[in-house]
């Protein structure tokens, strides 16, 4: 917007393009932001950005407290109890340190009933690094080491709900959202007891921008297109009905044809069939 407006992106770096989507993003979600950010003053300009962090920092941390007792609730078989029962105001018995959490949390391709695995685990011989991504990420809890893909974040602790997403005006899924869901139920299920970028438990930067590096690679395009028809079906109930194709001699069939009719004869100029540029 200022003095670099007209330098070419790929003159950026991965991490400054990517800053910079989302800053677009954001000038499209707040309804004269750009105008303000373009005339005000560096004071006025730092105070916005001030309030914008606050309010993300406090969203962060609201989703961060209601979502530690409800992942529990969410794991915990129906009719039955967590064995070692589980607080859901303590997270010190969370991580590696029970066995449900465990499971869901060692890295996809480590087999969490084997003991040596689980041991080096729970001691920190094996640490998660960001780019191990962990089993509750998998449909059914399943990792194929041959289709990496298969049922990936497509788990049933991921999409539980519609929660507040229609509430606040969102009509589809967010490829970026998907994986800060991702980060919020790995933070819920570790032991860890604050939630830190730099945490060196979970390793939640690393965690987040793996996630994103795949999302945003378009040699993935395919598989993330399905996966956000996947959770837009998830989500919000009337996104499969728009996309279901119409029924042969319906009403709002035909009268789609007629209007597809008329468009033909108007891209004709006076019926000598010369096609309209």
């Amino acid at each position: 917007m200022g003095e670099l407006a007209e330098t070419p992106e790929e003159n950026f770096m991965a991490e400054e393009r990517r800053e910079h989507h989302v800053f677009q993003e954001l000038l499209k979600s707040v309804a004269g932001l750009e105008k303000r950010l373009m005339q005000d003053g560096d004071d006025e300009v730092d105070a916005i950005a001030e309030v914008l962090t606050k309010g993300a920092s406090g969203a962060r941390g609201n989703d961060t407290k209601s979502l530690k007792g409800s992942v529990l609730d969410w794991i915990t078989p129906k009719g039955q109890n967590l064995i070692p029962l589980l607080a859901h105001n303590v997270k010190i018995d969370l991580g590696f340190h029970h066995e449900q959490t465990g499971a869901l949390l060692c890295p996809a391709g480590l087999d969490w009933s084997h003991s040596e695995t689980k041991a080096k685990l729970q001691n920190g011989e094996i640490v998660m690094t960001g780019d191990q991504w962990p089993l509750f990420l998998y449909a059914d809890y399943y990792y194929d080491p041959e289709d990496s893909w298969n049922g990936l974040f497509r788990s049933a602790l991921l999409a539980t709900c519609l929660g507040n997403a229609r509430i606040h005006g969102m009509t589809r899924i967010t490829l970026p959202s998907i994986v800060y869901i991702a980060m919020q139920v790995q933070f819920a299920l570790t032991s860890s007891p604050v939630f830190s970028r730099t945490d060196t438990v979970t390793n939640s930067e690393r965690f987040y921008n793996s996630m994103l590096d795949v999302f945003e690679d378009p040699e993935e395009k395919q598989e993330t297109d399905d996966l956000a028809v996947w959770w837009n079906r998830q989500i919000f109930p009337s996104y499969s009905t728009t996309q279901c194709p119409l029924v042969k001699n319906s009403a709002l069939a035909r009268i789609g044809e007629k209007r597809a009719r008329m468009k033909d004869i108007l891209a004709y100029d006076g019926g000598s069939g010369d096609i309209v540029a």
